[in-house]
Protein backbone atom coordinates (compact mmCIF):
# COMPACT_ATOMS: atom_id res chain seq x y z
CA UNK A 1 0.00 0.00 0.00
CA UNK A 2 1.55 3.51 -0.62
CA UNK A 3 2.52 5.48 1.84
CA UNK A 4 2.84 9.57 2.98
CA UNK A 5 6.29 11.11 1.65
CA UNK A 6 8.20 13.87 3.39
CA UNK A 7 7.87 16.52 1.31
CA UNK A 8 7.07 19.68 3.96
CA UNK A 9 9.91 22.11 4.76
CA UNK A 10 10.36 24.57 7.79
CA UNK A 11 8.48 27.45 5.50
CA UNK A 12 5.78 25.00 4.41
CA UNK A 13 4.97 23.57 8.44
CA UNK A 14 5.33 27.12 9.71
CA UNK A 15 3.04 28.64 7.30
CA UNK A 16 0.84 25.88 7.41
CA UNK A 17 0.65 26.52 11.22
CA UNK A 18 0.41 30.23 10.85
CA UNK A 19 -2.44 30.01 8.29
CA UNK A 20 -4.44 27.90 10.12
CA UNK A 21 -4.07 30.15 13.68
CA UNK A 22 -4.68 33.63 11.65
CA UNK A 23 -8.25 32.81 10.56
CA UNK A 24 -11.39 35.01 10.72
CA UNK A 25 -10.99 35.15 14.56
CA UNK A 26 -8.39 38.13 14.48
CA UNK A 27 -11.40 40.23 13.02
CA UNK A 28 -14.38 38.61 14.86
CA UNK A 29 -12.79 37.87 18.91
CA UNK A 30 -11.32 41.57 19.63
CA UNK A 31 -14.98 42.55 19.83
CA UNK A 32 -15.97 39.66 22.29
CA UNK A 33 -13.44 40.24 24.34
CA UNK A 34 -13.85 44.00 24.77
CA UNK A 35 -17.23 42.87 25.72
CA UNK A 36 -16.23 40.47 28.68
CA UNK A 37 -13.20 42.80 29.87
CA UNK A 38 -14.58 46.53 29.54
CA UNK A 39 -10.62 47.67 29.52
CA UNK A 40 -7.74 47.62 26.92
CA UNK A 41 -5.13 46.72 28.51
CA UNK A 42 -6.18 43.28 29.68
CA UNK A 43 -7.92 43.32 25.71
CA UNK A 44 -4.51 43.05 25.17
CA UNK A 45 -3.03 41.11 28.11
CA UNK A 46 -5.44 38.32 27.20
CA UNK A 47 -3.63 38.17 24.11
CA UNK A 48 -0.35 37.43 25.61
CA UNK A 49 -1.56 35.03 28.05
CA UNK A 50 -3.30 33.22 25.21
CA UNK A 51 -0.08 32.75 22.81
CA UNK A 52 1.94 32.23 26.46
CA UNK A 53 -0.14 29.38 27.36
CA UNK A 54 -0.14 28.15 24.12
CA UNK A 55 3.68 28.84 23.99
CA UNK A 56 3.74 26.14 26.84
CA UNK A 57 1.60 23.25 25.28
CA UNK A 58 3.64 23.72 21.84
CA UNK A 59 7.12 23.54 23.69
CA UNK A 60 5.81 20.35 25.60
CA UNK A 61 4.43 18.57 22.19
CA UNK A 62 6.98 19.58 20.47
CA UNK A 63 9.02 16.99 22.39
CA UNK A 64 6.30 14.25 21.11
CA UNK A 65 6.47 15.74 17.35
CA UNK A 66 9.97 15.58 16.88
CA UNK A 67 10.04 11.69 18.90
CA UNK A 68 7.10 10.35 16.86
CA UNK A 69 6.75 12.52 13.47
CA UNK A 70 3.91 10.19 12.59
CA UNK A 71 0.87 11.10 10.68
CA UNK A 72 -2.45 11.76 13.16
CA UNK A 73 -0.05 13.97 15.58
CA UNK A 74 -2.16 13.96 18.89
CA UNK A 75 -3.55 10.68 18.29
CA UNK A 76 -0.67 8.92 18.04
CA UNK A 77 0.50 10.33 21.22
CA UNK A 78 -1.91 9.62 23.63
CA UNK A 79 -2.38 6.57 22.02
CA UNK A 80 1.48 5.61 22.95
CA UNK A 81 1.20 7.07 26.15
CA UNK A 82 -2.27 6.01 27.38
CA UNK A 83 -3.36 3.60 25.19
CA UNK A 84 -5.88 3.12 22.21
CA UNK A 85 -8.58 4.51 23.91
CA UNK A 86 -7.50 7.55 24.60
CA UNK A 87 -5.63 8.41 21.20
CA UNK A 88 -9.22 7.14 19.52
CA UNK A 89 -11.11 9.38 21.84
CA UNK A 90 -8.87 12.48 20.51
CA UNK A 91 -9.13 11.41 17.35
CA UNK A 92 -12.77 11.25 17.09
CA UNK A 93 -13.40 14.19 18.86
CA UNK A 94 -10.78 16.12 17.08
CA UNK A 95 -10.25 14.78 13.27
CA UNK A 96 -14.01 13.40 13.34
CA UNK A 97 -16.31 15.69 15.05
CA UNK A 98 -14.34 18.80 15.44
CA UNK A 99 -12.76 19.80 12.29
CA UNK A 100 -14.81 18.92 9.61
CA UNK A 101 -17.42 21.24 11.88
CA UNK A 102 -14.62 23.54 11.63
CA UNK A 103 -14.31 23.55 7.95
CA UNK A 104 -17.92 24.50 7.72
CA UNK A 105 -18.75 27.05 9.86
CA UNK A 106 -15.04 29.08 7.95
CA UNK A 107 -16.52 28.18 4.91
CA UNK A 108 -19.80 30.25 5.46
CA UNK A 109 -17.94 32.96 6.79
CA UNK A 110 -15.49 33.08 3.50
CA UNK A 111 -19.07 32.76 1.67
CA UNK A 112 -20.39 35.48 3.90
CA UNK A 113 -18.17 38.29 2.99
CA UNK A 114 -17.86 36.96 -0.80
CA UNK A 115 -20.78 38.49 -0.59
CA UNK A 116 -19.89 41.87 0.34
CA UNK A 117 -18.88 42.19 -2.71
CA UNK A 118 -21.08 39.89 -4.78
CA UNK A 119 -24.86 39.73 -3.50
CA UNK A 120 -26.06 36.40 -2.51
CA UNK A 121 -28.72 35.07 -0.78
CA UNK A 122 -28.73 32.19 1.82
CA UNK A 123 -28.47 29.78 -0.83
CA UNK A 124 -25.67 31.43 -2.62
CA UNK A 125 -23.71 31.70 0.50
CA UNK A 126 -24.32 28.31 1.42
CA UNK A 127 -23.40 27.27 -2.57
CA UNK A 128 -20.06 29.27 -2.36
CA UNK A 129 -19.09 27.83 0.88
CA UNK A 130 -19.78 24.15 -0.52
CA UNK A 131 -17.69 24.95 -3.83
CA UNK A 132 -14.84 26.60 -1.32
CA UNK A 133 -15.40 23.29 0.45
CA UNK A 134 -14.99 20.57 -2.88
CA UNK A 135 -12.05 22.82 -3.97
CA UNK A 136 -9.94 22.90 -1.51
CA UNK A 137 -10.50 19.26 -0.86
CA UNK A 138 -9.73 18.10 -4.49
CA UNK A 139 -6.48 21.08 -4.62
CA UNK A 140 -4.91 19.26 -1.42
CA UNK A 141 -6.30 15.86 -2.93
CA UNK A 142 -3.75 16.45 -6.25
CA UNK A 143 -0.50 16.72 -4.04
CA UNK A 144 0.41 17.62 -0.31
CA UNK A 145 3.03 20.23 -2.00
CA UNK A 146 0.31 21.74 -4.46
CA UNK A 147 -1.87 22.44 -1.48
CA UNK A 148 1.28 23.69 0.99
CA UNK A 149 2.55 26.22 -1.78
CA UNK A 150 -1.18 27.38 -1.41
CA UNK A 151 -1.09 27.58 1.94
CA UNK A 152 2.35 29.81 2.12
CA UNK A 153 1.20 32.10 -0.89
CA UNK A 154 -2.59 32.63 1.26
CA UNK A 155 -0.83 33.22 4.60
CA UNK A 156 1.79 35.58 3.74
CA UNK A 157 -0.92 37.21 1.56
CA UNK A 158 -3.24 37.78 5.26
CA UNK A 159 -0.22 38.68 7.15
CA UNK A 160 0.69 41.78 4.68
CA UNK A 161 -2.94 43.10 4.91
CA UNK A 162 -2.52 42.63 8.74
CA UNK A 163 0.41 44.81 8.71
CA UNK A 164 -1.84 47.09 6.59
CA UNK A 165 -4.43 47.35 9.19
CA UNK A 166 -1.97 47.67 11.74
CA UNK A 167 0.28 50.04 10.49
CA UNK A 168 -3.26 52.06 8.86
CA UNK A 169 -5.09 52.23 12.48
CA UNK A 170 -2.26 53.45 14.45
CA UNK A 171 -0.60 56.21 11.51
CA UNK A 172 -3.83 57.55 9.79
CA UNK A 173 -6.05 60.44 11.22
CA UNK A 174 -9.26 58.61 13.52
CA UNK A 175 -6.95 57.38 16.09
CA UNK A 176 -6.41 58.73 19.68
CA UNK A 177 -4.51 57.40 22.43
CA UNK A 178 -7.02 58.67 24.18
CA UNK A 179 -9.92 56.05 23.12
CA UNK A 180 -7.98 53.47 24.75
CA UNK A 181 -9.47 54.18 28.11
CA UNK A 182 -10.05 52.80 30.25
CA UNK A 183 -6.72 50.99 30.79
CA UNK A 184 -8.19 48.92 33.36
CA UNK A 185 -11.89 47.27 34.66
CA UNK A 186 -12.88 48.92 38.05
CA UNK A 187 -15.24 45.68 38.52
CA UNK A 188 -14.36 43.87 41.76
CA UNK A 189 -11.07 41.62 40.97
CA UNK A 190 -13.09 38.39 41.64
CA UNK A 191 -15.35 39.11 38.98
CA UNK A 192 -12.16 40.41 36.65
CA UNK A 193 -10.48 36.87 36.73
CA UNK A 194 -13.84 35.18 35.90
CA UNK A 195 -14.27 37.36 33.13
CA UNK A 196 -10.72 36.74 31.84
CA UNK A 197 -10.72 33.27 31.81
CA UNK A 198 -14.28 33.45 29.55
CA UNK A 199 -12.40 35.96 27.15
CA UNK A 200 -9.09 33.54 27.33
CA UNK A 201 -11.61 30.63 25.70
CA UNK A 202 -12.44 32.89 23.12
CA UNK A 203 -8.60 33.84 22.68
CA UNK A 204 -7.62 30.01 22.94
CA UNK A 205 -9.74 29.28 20.62
CA UNK A 206 -8.38 31.94 17.63
CA UNK A 207 -4.61 30.09 18.89
CA UNK A 208 -5.55 26.73 18.15
CA UNK A 209 -3.94 26.07 14.99
CA UNK A 210 -0.67 25.58 16.79
CA UNK A 211 -1.19 22.08 17.17
CA UNK A 212 -1.71 21.78 13.01
CA UNK A 213 1.54 20.89 11.75
CA UNK A 214 1.41 17.86 14.50
CA UNK A 215 -1.41 16.04 12.15
CA UNK A 216 1.19 16.33 9.16
CA UNK A 217 4.45 14.60 11.22
CA UNK A 218 4.68 12.08 8.22
CA UNK A 219 5.32 14.23 5.59
CA UNK A 220 7.67 16.73 7.12
CA UNK A 221 11.15 16.77 6.38
CA UNK A 222 13.77 16.52 8.60
CA UNK A 223 10.75 16.18 11.42
CA UNK A 224 13.49 16.56 14.68
CA UNK A 225 14.58 19.92 13.77
CA UNK A 226 11.45 21.41 11.27
CA UNK A 227 8.77 20.29 13.79
CA UNK A 228 9.82 21.61 16.70
CA UNK A 229 10.43 24.93 15.39
CA UNK A 230 7.50 25.23 13.06
CA UNK A 231 5.21 24.78 16.63
CA UNK A 232 7.32 27.43 18.39
CA UNK A 233 7.20 30.49 15.21
CA UNK A 234 4.41 29.85 13.82
CA UNK A 235 2.99 30.64 17.87
CA UNK A 236 5.39 33.37 18.57
CA UNK A 237 3.98 35.09 15.32
CA UNK A 238 0.32 34.53 16.07
CA UNK A 239 0.76 36.46 19.44
CA UNK A 240 2.60 38.94 17.92
CA UNK A 241 0.06 40.10 15.25
CA UNK A 242 -2.78 39.31 17.58
CA UNK A 243 -1.71 41.72 20.14
CA UNK A 244 -1.16 44.09 17.39
CA UNK A 245 -4.45 44.36 16.23
CA UNK A 246 -6.43 44.43 19.01
CA UNK A 247 -4.23 47.58 20.39
CA UNK A 248 -4.91 49.31 16.71
CA UNK A 249 -8.65 48.49 17.27
CA UNK A 250 -8.71 49.97 20.30
CA UNK A 251 -6.20 52.86 19.27
CA UNK A 252 -8.95 53.82 16.92
CA UNK A 253 -12.79 52.83 18.41
CA UNK A 254 -11.96 52.09 22.30
CA UNK A 255 -13.00 49.20 24.46
CA UNK A 256 -17.26 50.52 25.03
CA UNK A 257 -17.20 50.30 20.75
CA UNK A 258 -15.21 47.70 20.24
CA UNK A 259 -17.61 45.66 22.98
CA UNK A 260 -20.66 47.05 20.65
CA UNK A 261 -19.41 46.24 17.26
CA UNK A 262 -20.64 43.18 15.62
CA UNK A 263 -17.82 44.00 12.58
CA UNK A 264 -15.21 45.17 14.18
CA UNK A 265 -12.14 45.14 12.01
CA UNK A 266 -14.51 46.58 9.53
CA UNK A 267 -15.54 49.36 11.64
CA UNK A 268 -11.99 50.36 12.69
CA UNK A 269 -10.87 50.02 8.97
CA UNK A 270 -13.76 52.89 8.39
CA UNK A 271 -12.97 55.12 10.75
CA UNK A 272 -9.62 55.49 9.33
CA UNK A 273 -10.05 54.74 5.22
CA UNK A 274 -14.10 55.23 4.83
CA UNK A 275 -15.77 52.86 2.66
CA UNK A 276 -12.40 51.51 1.46
CA UNK A 277 -11.93 50.36 4.31
CA UNK A 278 -14.59 48.03 4.85
CA UNK A 279 -13.40 46.46 1.24
CA UNK A 280 -9.84 46.01 2.45
CA UNK A 281 -11.45 44.17 5.59
CA UNK A 282 -13.17 41.60 3.61
CA UNK A 283 -10.88 40.90 0.99
CA UNK A 284 -8.45 40.28 3.86
CA UNK A 285 -11.42 38.14 5.94
CA UNK A 286 -12.02 36.30 2.63
CA UNK A 287 -7.71 35.68 2.20
CA UNK A 288 -7.74 34.34 6.53
CA UNK A 289 -10.67 32.46 5.87
CA UNK A 290 -9.83 30.74 2.69
CA UNK A 291 -6.34 30.26 3.88
CA UNK A 292 -7.36 28.81 7.13
CA UNK A 293 -9.77 26.22 5.71
CA UNK A 294 -7.11 25.13 3.28
CA UNK A 295 -4.39 24.64 6.06
CA UNK A 296 -7.08 22.53 8.09
CA UNK A 297 -8.13 20.40 5.08
CA UNK A 298 -4.60 19.37 4.24
CA UNK A 299 -3.78 18.34 8.28
CA UNK A 300 -6.79 17.30 9.47
CA UNK A 301 -7.65 13.92 7.29
CA UNK A 302 -4.62 12.63 8.34
CA UNK A 303 -6.22 12.14 11.46
CA UNK A 304 -9.17 9.51 10.55
CA UNK A 305 -6.09 8.31 8.04
CA UNK A 306 -4.22 7.37 10.78
CA UNK A 307 -6.84 5.95 12.93
CA UNK A 308 -7.75 3.47 9.84
CA UNK A 309 -4.25 2.51 9.56
CA UNK A 310 -4.73 1.54 13.10
CA UNK A 311 -8.13 -0.74 12.91
CA UNK A 312 -10.08 1.69 14.76
CA UNK A 313 -11.86 3.22 11.17
CA UNK A 314 -13.04 1.60 8.27
CA UNK A 315 -9.42 0.18 6.62
CA UNK A 316 -10.19 2.16 3.24
CA UNK A 317 -10.06 5.52 5.04
CA UNK A 318 -6.22 4.79 5.39
CA UNK A 319 -5.76 4.80 1.52
CA UNK A 320 -3.06 6.53 -0.27
CA UNK A 321 -3.68 8.14 -3.77
CA UNK A 322 -0.39 5.92 -5.65
CA UNK A 323 0.31 9.26 -7.94
CA UNK A 324 -0.70 12.05 -5.84
CA UNK A 325 0.52 10.49 -2.57
CA UNK A 326 -2.33 12.02 -0.37
CA UNK A 327 -4.81 10.20 1.89
CA UNK A 328 -7.54 10.98 -0.36
CA UNK A 329 -9.82 8.68 0.38
CA UNK A 330 -10.20 10.34 3.80
CA UNK A 331 -10.00 14.13 2.45
CA UNK A 332 -13.43 12.98 0.41
CA UNK A 333 -15.09 11.74 3.77
CA UNK A 334 -14.13 15.21 5.84
CA UNK A 335 -15.14 16.80 2.68
CA UNK A 336 -19.12 15.38 2.48
CA UNK A 337 -18.82 15.62 6.44
CA UNK A 338 -17.87 19.73 6.30
CA UNK A 339 -20.86 19.98 3.38
CA UNK A 340 -23.59 18.30 5.44
CA UNK A 341 -22.79 20.26 7.87
CA UNK A 342 -22.87 23.44 5.82
CA UNK A 343 -25.87 22.76 4.31
CA UNK A 344 -28.18 21.47 7.08
CA UNK A 345 -26.95 24.66 9.49
CA UNK A 346 -29.97 26.79 10.55
CA UNK A 347 -27.97 29.29 12.63
CA UNK A 348 -28.68 32.66 11.60
CA UNK A 349 -25.17 33.68 10.52
CA UNK A 350 -22.53 32.31 10.17
CA UNK A 351 -21.02 34.23 13.40
CA UNK A 352 -23.25 32.17 15.42
CA UNK A 353 -22.16 28.76 14.07
CA UNK A 354 -18.48 30.19 14.35
CA UNK A 355 -19.26 31.22 17.86
CA UNK A 356 -21.51 28.36 18.86
CA UNK A 357 -18.01 26.16 18.61
CA UNK A 358 -15.44 28.02 20.16
CA UNK A 359 -16.26 27.07 23.99
CA UNK A 360 -17.07 23.90 23.94
CA UNK A 361 -14.43 23.18 21.47
CA UNK A 362 -11.48 24.47 23.11
CA UNK A 363 -12.61 22.77 26.38
CA UNK A 364 -12.92 19.40 25.10
CA UNK A 365 -9.40 19.92 22.84
CA UNK A 366 -7.98 21.37 26.22
CA UNK A 367 -8.79 18.00 28.04
CA UNK A 368 -6.50 16.05 25.36
CA UNK A 369 -3.64 19.15 24.88
CA UNK A 370 -3.32 18.43 29.01
CA UNK A 371 -3.11 15.12 28.74
CA UNK A 372 -0.80 15.32 25.69
CA UNK A 373 1.57 17.23 27.93
CA UNK A 374 1.21 14.82 30.48
CA UNK A 375 2.21 11.94 28.08
CA UNK A 376 5.58 13.94 27.91
CA UNK A 377 6.00 13.54 31.35
CA UNK A 378 4.72 9.98 31.36
CA UNK A 379 6.78 8.87 28.11
CA UNK A 380 10.02 10.32 30.13
CA UNK A 381 9.49 7.40 32.71
CA UNK A 382 8.05 4.84 30.67
CA UNK A 383 9.65 5.28 27.04
CA UNK A 384 13.05 6.43 28.45
CA UNK A 385 15.04 5.08 25.64
CA UNK A 386 12.83 6.96 22.78
CA UNK A 387 14.62 8.96 20.74
CA UNK A 388 13.90 12.58 21.24
CA UNK A 389 16.15 15.19 19.45
CA UNK A 390 13.99 18.06 20.47
CA UNK A 391 13.70 18.04 24.35
CA UNK A 392 11.10 20.43 26.32
CA UNK A 393 12.22 23.34 27.29
CA UNK A 394 12.20 24.38 31.14
CA UNK A 395 11.10 20.62 32.08
CA UNK A 396 9.30 19.44 33.94
CA UNK A 397 8.20 23.30 34.78
CA UNK A 398 6.93 24.02 30.91
CA UNK A 399 4.35 20.75 31.28
CA UNK A 400 3.33 21.01 34.60
CA UNK A 401 2.11 24.55 34.27
CA UNK A 402 0.35 23.79 31.17
CA UNK A 403 -1.77 20.74 33.21
CA UNK A 404 -2.42 23.41 35.90
CA UNK A 405 -4.00 26.17 33.64
CA UNK A 406 -5.78 23.70 31.39
CA UNK A 407 -7.66 22.39 34.70
CA UNK A 408 -7.94 25.96 35.80
CA UNK A 409 -9.38 26.61 32.24
CA UNK A 410 -11.99 23.84 32.38
CA UNK A 411 -12.78 24.38 35.88
CA UNK A 412 -13.40 28.24 35.99
CA UNK A 413 -15.79 27.58 32.34
CA UNK A 414 -17.82 24.58 33.88
CA UNK A 415 -18.89 26.99 36.40
CA UNK A 416 -19.77 30.15 34.35
CA UNK A 417 -20.65 27.85 31.26
CA UNK A 418 -22.22 24.95 32.40
CA UNK A 419 -24.11 24.25 29.38
CA UNK A 420 -21.08 24.34 27.01
CA UNK A 421 -19.14 21.82 29.69
CA UNK A 422 -21.41 19.50 29.62
CA UNK A 423 -21.45 19.70 25.52
CA UNK A 424 -17.74 19.48 25.80
CA UNK A 425 -18.12 16.24 27.73
CA UNK A 426 -21.07 14.75 25.54
CA UNK A 427 -18.53 15.19 22.59
CA UNK A 428 -15.96 13.67 23.46
CA UNK A 429 -17.71 10.33 25.05
CA UNK A 430 -20.26 10.20 22.03
CA UNK A 431 -17.49 8.26 20.98
CA UNK A 432 -16.98 5.48 23.08
CA UNK A 433 -19.02 3.21 21.51
CA UNK A 434 -18.10 3.36 18.35
CA UNK A 435 -14.84 2.25 19.80
CA UNK A 436 -15.97 -0.92 21.42
CA UNK A 437 -17.21 -1.29 18.41
CA UNK A 438 -14.35 -0.99 16.08
CA UNK A 439 -11.58 -2.06 17.96
CA UNK A 440 -9.22 -4.81 16.90
CA UNK A 441 -9.55 -8.15 19.00
CA UNK A 442 -6.81 -8.63 21.15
Amino acid sequence: MPELKRQLGLLDSTMINVGTIIASAIFIVPSAIALQLRASLPSILVWVAGGGVSLLGALSVAELGAAMPKAGGIYVYLREAYGPVWGFLYGWTSGVVINPASIAAIALGFATYLGFFVPLGDGGIKTVAVVSIVGLTLLNSLGVRLGAITQNVLTLTKMGLLAVLIVVGFVLPGGSAANLSPLWSDAPLGRQIASFGVALVAVLWAYDGWIEVTYVGGEVKDPERNLPRSIVLSTLIGAALYCLVTASFAYVLSPAKMAGSSLVASDAAQVTLGHAGAGLVAAAIMIATIGSNNGIVLTAARVPYAMARDGLLPHWLGGVHPRFLTPVPSLAVQGVIAIALTLISTEPSWKDSYSRLFTYVVLAEFVFYAMSCGAVLRLRRTAPHLPRPYKTWGYPVTPIVFILFSLWLVFNTAREQPADAAMSAVLILAGLPLYFWRRPSP
